[in-house]
This record gives C-alpha cells, sequence and structure tokens, in this order.
C-alpha cells in the first residue's frame, strides 16, 4: 500500500528521511480493527519524529501520521482516535504512562490503510466532510481539551492564544469563539493576526505586546519565547495552558516569583481523550464550526505538505487525501 514513512531522521535535515512508497499492508491484531482512510493532516509531531524526537531508531522505518478518518472492514464511518492506551488500562487514556500516539509505537496514518484498537474507533457524524473529520484528532482534540477540561474557561471569560496560525492555536480560536468566549491572539505575522481575526478573534497583537486588560486565561503552545509574557498577562488566580514549546522548553526567566504570588495555575495538556473526540465532532456538528484548511493534496504529494510546515508557511491544517 502506498504511505508516507520516516525511513531515517535527522536532527538538522527532517525531510531527508522522509520517503512515499509501497509499504506492507497492516496485520490485524486481536481487538484491532482496519481502517480504510480517506483523509489524515500534517502535525508537528511528524516532523519532531523525523528528527529523532519520540521516535526511537530502531523502529523505523514508521509510518507517520498521528490522525485521520476512513471506513472500517463493515463499512461504518469513523475518525481514528491517535492515543493509543496500554493493555489493560481503564479511565483517561491521557494519564496512561505507557500511552502511544499512533506512529510512535504502532504504524501511523499517513497510508491506504490503518489498524487501531477498536475502541479508539469514533463515528464520524453525518454530512462532515473526510477533511474536516481529519482535522479533529490531534490539534482540535488537543485544543479542545486545553479550553474546556484543564483551563476550565466559561462564556464570557477572556482567553488569549499565543502564536496564531499553528493547528492548535487556529482550532483554539474556533472553538473559544463559537462557544461564547472572548478570543485574543497574538502573532509576529500581520498576515497571521488578520486571518485571526476573520475567524473569530477578538484582538489581534504583535508577539509580546502590553495588552489592553489581564486574561483569564493563555493557550500556550509557543514555549521559550512566550512564556514570560504568558505570566505577565495573567488575571491573578488565571491559569496558563501548555501543550507544546515549539520554540523551546527552557524559558530565560521562568517568572515563579509572579506564578505564587499571583496565585496562578500552570496546566500541562496532552491531546485528548476517545470521550472528548466525541464531544468535539459533535460542538464542530452543532455549532456550523468549519476547520480552517491551508491546503489539501493528495497523499503521494506528502512531502510538499511537510515543506510548508517546516517552512512555517500557511495558517490552518494540512490535509493528505487518499
Amino acid at each position: 500500500m502506498l504511505a508516507v514513512y520516516a525511513a531515517s531522521q535527522s536532527a538538522s535535515d527532517p525531510l531527508s528521511g522522509l520517503q512515499i512508497g509501497e509499504r506492507p499492508e497492516p496485520e490485524v491484531l486481536p481487538g484491532w480493527e482496519v481502517v480504510a482512510l480517506r483523509a489524515a493532516t500534517l502535525n508537528r509531531h511528524d516532523l519532531w519524529s523525523l528528527q529523532g524526537v519520540g521516535l526511537p531508531p530502531e523502529r523505523l522505518p514508521m509510518i507517520l501520521g498521528c490522525d485521520g478518518a476512513g471506513v472500517t472492514a463493515d463499512g461504518r464511518e469513523v475518525i481514528v482516535h491517535g492515543v493509543v492506551s496500554s493493555p489493560g488500562w481503564s479511565g483517561d487514556e491521557t494519564l496512561d504512562p505507557r500511552r502511544s500516539l499512533l506512529s510512535e509505537v504502532h504504524q501511523g496514518t499517513f497510508a491506504e490503510k490503518v489498524v487501531v484498537p477498536a475502541r479508539n474507533l469514533v463515528p464520524k457524524p453525518d454530512g462532515m466532510s473526510w477533511e474536516v473529520a481529519a482535522t479533529l484528532p490531534t490539534a482540535w482534540l488537543t485544543a479542545y481539551r486545553m479550553l474546556f477540561t484543564q483551563a476550565k474557561v466559561s462564556p464570557g471569560d477572556l482567553v488569549l492564544v499565543q502564536g496564531a496560525g499553528g493547528g492548535v492555536a487556529t482550532a483554539c480560536v474556533q472553538l473559544g469563539a463559537a462557544a461564547g468566549l472572548r478570543m485574543w491572539v497574538t502573532s509576529r505575522s500581520e498576515a497571521k493576526r488578520q486571518a485571526a481575526l476573520e475567524l473569530g478573534a477578538e484582538a489581534a497583537f504583535e508577539s509580546g505586546a502590553r495588552l489592553p486588560e489581564k486574561v483569564d486565561a493563555v493557550m500556550e503552545t509557543v514555549g521559550a519565547a512566550t512564556w514570560s509574557h504568558s505570566v505577565n498577562v495573567l488575571r491573578p488566580g488565571g491559569v496558563v495552558v501548555i501543550s507544546g514549546a515549539t520554540t523551546g522548553d527552557a524559558p530565560p526567566r521562568a517568572e515563579l516569583t509572579k506564578i505564587f504570588f499571583r496565585q496562578l495555575t500552570v496546566a500541562g495538556s496532552t491531546m485528548g481523550t476517545r470521550q472528548e473526540l466525541e464531544r468535539l465532532a459533535t460542538l464542530v456538528t452543532t455549532r456550523g464550526i468549519t476547520p480552517t484548511i491551508a491546503q489539501t493534496m493528495p497523499l503521494a504529494q506528502a512531502r510538499r505538505g511537510f515543506e510548508l510546515m517546516a517552512g512555517g508557511e500557511g495558517f490552518g491544517k494540512i490535509v493528505f487525501t487518499m
């Protein structure tokens, strides 16, 4: 079957290890199901895998891709939940210390077929396109959990999203606006700030700018470059939720004094649960949310999508179709 996979890894030249070609069809394990994929979306996790982050070289070659949507052998249209818990685990799978994402231990979704645990299949809502369904399991699920599970924000709250333009940041803006939150964003790019306003953000600022008022919560995926700003713009008792650190995880100033003196909460967030993915799919459908898609291209042209992400181009998700 046609697949996009990591054949080798390089921290300085990650795309050198990216291959597009034939791979064996997956073996179906007991309790697992095969899904004929219709669409999958690119995530920064896929670039990290090519750089050697979270994917040991002894597991290569590894088909990349954390999320997707397709059809089961018996004809059900499903969304693939990418968090795979360990055998016997019950409860919140994101808290399982032995959990993994598809493409870390098990082959990923950038292929014509993928095999996943039966419990990882979520029914695709009627009328939802394959492209939209494929955007939900990683970036959009991460955003949903950040906002509604970890930050516990309510309609009318003021939320700042650092780094407009990325998949998680864009999802936060669209979900927050649909849920009645006041969404502010930052970005170094005027074009990305304008795009965020068009998606429902109330205001957009340059990165690090002084804000007109303090915010209730900050959605943080940038890391070192924006950490000090994220802490300083919070109201006393506010919360910063962090799900990534694309500019590094060692900020020059940790701001610990401000965190304890102003009683701020720092909450980590990783992906989401199957139940949260179901609720997310329902929210997107009932509120008529259209996830922002930067580009759609056939799986055979996936290298172009990786080049766009590596170059920081585009606004929204990059979708591969099968």
